[in-house]
């Protein structure tokens, strides 16, 4: 019965990317007139010759967009959260629960409620239009920042921290040194739900650029599908430019996988 399930599952969750793989290979007017999860001729390479040369190359700097956007910020975001999150499980100090309590409260806003706020606090700093004010909101995750405090509570000993000390380190070195490597499963976690988050993310982008060249490849394939009812040839486009932007998020997955372990702290303390 579960197995069944999780059939069912992976078949819901994957035929979307078959459709989308099937129809790369799809002239225009086929994706129209043909059944979307059957091929019809191969025109693979003329529709990514069309998405690569597209604009004189902008939808290959849609995905350096996408990329700099993803990798700076999600980067970022892992490094300040492993900071927040050790410092809330480790260390005691006054509002040190308000301030916990803040962080699972940012959990629960959606992002569609803060992107004028945002767009308002950076208008008001003059970086709208520019890749700061991408990066800057992507740089700030709630919900990295706790899952690093759970798992630096339940992975990082305080005896080893003691046993640092004693030693003569001080507490950013035994940071740095020991508690990032004993916290790196969660911290590859955070990294990669930041990177998919970032990657996909539509509404920001939206609200802060208007300059086609600052555009992630979200909002530059929504623009190229706007356009579709003047020129029914982009439709081939949008779609191999789609099936195109999601090979970063595998690729990301499948090199980062390996570093989920459990028990690196296994045998740090003895008893």
């Amino acid at each position: 019965m579960v197995t069944t399930a999780m059939f069912v599952a992976a078949v819901y969750f994957l035929l979307p990317v078959v459709w989308l793989a099937i129809s790369a290979t799809k002239s225009a007017s086929g994706l129209s007139t043909t059944f979307g999860l059957w091929f019809s001729g191969n025109h693979f390479g003329e529709n990514l010759r069309d998405t690569v040369t597209f604009g004189d190359g902008l939808y290959l700097r849609w995905l350096a967009n996408s990329a700099l956007y993803s990798v700076v910020g999600a980067a970022a975001a892992t490094l300040l959260s492993a900071m927040a999150g050790y410092a809330l499980a480790k260390f005691t100090f006054r509002g040190r629960s308000f301030t916990f309590s803040t962080v699972l409260a940012g959990v629960l806003v959606p992002p569609t409620a803060l992107a004028v706020p945002l767009f308002l606090m950076l208008a008001g700093a003059g970086v709208t239009n520019t890749v700061w004010s991408v990066l800057l909101p992507s740089m700030i995750s709630p919900f990295g920042v706790y899952l690093a405090r759970v798992y630096a509570a339940a992975s990082v000993p305080d005896e080893l921290l003691e046993a640092g000390r004693i030693d003569g380190a001080g507490d950013v070195r035994m940071f740095y040194t020991v508690s990032l490597r004993l916290m790196a499963p969660a911290l590859v976690t955070i990294f990669l739900f930041q990177f998919v988050a970032i990657w996909n993310n539509f509404l920001l982008p939206l609200v802060m650029l208007t300059s086609d060249r600052l555009y992630p490849v979200t909002l530059g394939l929504y623009t190229l599908n706007t356009q579709i009812s003047r020129d029914p040839d982009l439709k081939a486009v949008v779609v191999t430019g789609s099936l195109l932007s999601i090979i970063p998020l595998i690729l990301a997955f499948l090199a980062l996988q390996r570093f989920w372990r459990t028990g690196l702290a296994a045998g740090a303390v003895k008893d």
